[in-house]
Order: structure tokens, then C-alpha cells, then sequence
């Protein structure tokens, strides 16, 4: 069995994990005020309103979290790793361009989130679906609800046990267990988003401000039955058998490049008497 520490990419300090706990609980009330209100609060008054304002104030913490991670030690190499994953996840998501839930880019969020940590995972999820909504056209007032969803997604990928020790058939059994249920969240938390922004007339599954707590449950249950179970069905299992067909090569290749790249080697600087007094040559030290 393989106890060797794995390395990270970024290492979240507490100023990182403070911001990430600030947005999730923004993050938290931003989608779920409808069941958070009462009917008779100011808030519920202002239905057509929050979504909107909820979602731009979404926009400026995303952003606040990951400039603090970046502060944290997100370094050159984990930028170019950071580019070349966003890059491809957001090129993996316009396959089936969501039919059936038919969406790659899952599978990668998740194996990534495992390999290179939570803080990596948060940045990966939230940078991949800005690039992929710019790459397909998709920016609309939902996009902030789905960066911080995704980003969710694969930091608690990099939040699963025994990510020194647990490799083989066990780990990608974890992996895809997660992504299943994952699967399922996300699509539950976008369609809390979304939810909000269907009038009261439109439907009998819409949201209603001035409906109690329970019936916009009722609401919302019939909502996500009638329109993405389907969808978020297709989306796991494309994401379970994605994970155990293709995982094995994914996570290999992930922690080779991550021991190549060294995130967590510390830099010395040595002189060299065969160069000019006032230059030092950079070494990096691989920790065993």
C-alpha cells in the first residue's frame, strides 16, 4: 500500500479557509432563501429581486476567495496546471452540449479535486465553468450559482478520506460513489437557483413568495422531478463510468505531473563560483 504524502497545490492558510467559509454560507443563503424566509419577510417581498443581486454579489466573492487562495501559494506551476485543466474541462463540457446529461467535464472536476486538494478543487471548479460559459455562450445571471456549485464539486472531492493511502479498486469506488451523489447535488443546487427566477403564474411547480415553507417544497421537489431528473440521472452515470473506465490513466497521470512539478519543494538559492559574484543559481529540493 502507498502512504506517500501526497503533495498539494495550493496549501489553504486560515485567511483562505475563513473566505471559503464566508462564500459557502453566502453561498448557502444565495440559493436557498426561499426555504431560509418566511412569507411575511422583506426578503420574500423582493423575490423578483434577490436572484439578481444574490448572483452579483456571488460574482465579487468567487472572486475574493480565489484571489485569497492565489495569495496562499498558488505559484507558477499551479497556474499552468490550474490553465491547462480549465482549459480542458471547459472543452470536455460542449460533448452532448448537456443532452441527457451527457457532461465529461465531471469525471475530470472530480479526479483533479482528489489529486491536487480542495483549495486547487474550489479554484479548478469555479474557473472551468467561467471559461466553459464564455466557450458556449451560457453567461447569464445563473453563472455565478454555477461556479461556486462547481467549485463545491470539486473541493469536496479533495476533501475525501485517505488521499495518501487509499489507491486501487477502493479509491475509484470513493470517487465515483461521490460523483454520483455529487452529480445529484449539483443539479439540485442549480435548480434552486434557477428556481426563484420562474413566476408565480407560470406554473404550478414555480415558486411562490407568498406560498409557506412547505408548500414551495412540495414546489420544488415537483420542479426537479418534472424538469432535470433526467438530466442529473444521465449525469452521474456518465460521471460514474467515466471515473472507473477512464479514472485509472486520469489519476496516474495527474499525480505524475504533480510529482514532476514539485509544488512543495522549497527553493534555495546557491551561489556558483563559476558564475559572476552577483548571480545565484535557483534549486528546487524534491521532499521523498
Amino acid at each position: 500500500m502507498n502512504t506517500q504524502k501526497q503533495a498539494r497545490a495550493v496549501r489553504l492558510g486560515p485567511r483562505s479557509v475563513a473566505a471559503l467559509i464566508l462564500v459557502s454560507a453566502v453561498g448557502v443563503v444565495a440559493i436557498g432563501w426561499p426555504f431560509l424566509t418566511p412569507p411575511t419577510s422583506r426578503l420574500s417581498a423582493h423575490a423578483q429581486d434577490a436572484p439578481w443581486l444574490f448572483a452579483g454579489l456571488l460574482v465579487l466573492l468567487v472572486a475574493v476567495v480565489a484571489a485569497a487562495i492565489s495569495e496562499s501559494g498558488l505559484g507558477p506551476k499551479a497556474v499552468a496546471m490550474l490553465g491547462v485543466l480549465a482549459a480542458t474541462g471547459a472543452a470536455l463540457r460542449p460533448i452532448g452540449a448537456g443532452t441527457a446529461g451527457v457532461e465529461p467535464m465531471f469525471f475530470l472536476m472530480v479526479l483533479s479535486g482528489r489529486v491536487l486538494g480542495p483549495g486547487f478543487g474550489f479554484v479548478l471548479g469555479s474557473v472551468t465553468m467561467f471559461a466553459s460559459a464564455l466557450l458556449t455562450g451560457g453567461v447569464g445571471p445563473w453563472l455565478p450559482f454555477q461556479m461556486l456549485a462547481m467549485g463545491w464539486f470539486a473541493m469536496g472531492a479533495g476533501l475525501l478520506p485517505g488521499p495518501d493511502r487509499l489507491r486501487g479498486r477502493a479509491e475509484l469506488a470513493l470517487l465515483a460513489g461521490y460523483g454520483f451523489l455529487a452529480a445529484f447535488a449539483y443539479g439540485t443546487v442549480m435548480n434552486m437557483a434557477g428556481w426563484p427566477f420562474m413566476g408565480a403564474l407560470a406554473s404550478n411547480v414555480a415558486f411562490d413568495p407568498q406560498a409557506p415553507v412547505a408548500e414551495n417544497l412540495a414546489r420544488f421537489v415537483a420542479y426537479c422531478v418534472a424538469t432535470s431528473l433526467g438530466w442529473d440521472l444521465g449525469r452521474a452515470l456518465v460521471t460514474v463510468v467515466l471515473t472507473l473506465v477512464v479514472g485509472p490513466a486520469v489519476l496516474r497521470a495527474l499525480r505524475r505531473a504533480t510529482r514532476r512539478a514539485a509544488f512543495e519543494a522549497p527553493v534555495t538559492f546557491e551561489a556558483s563560483g563559476s558564475e559572476a559574484p552577483h548571480m545565484t543559481r535557483v534549486t528546487y529540493e524534491a521532499r521523498p
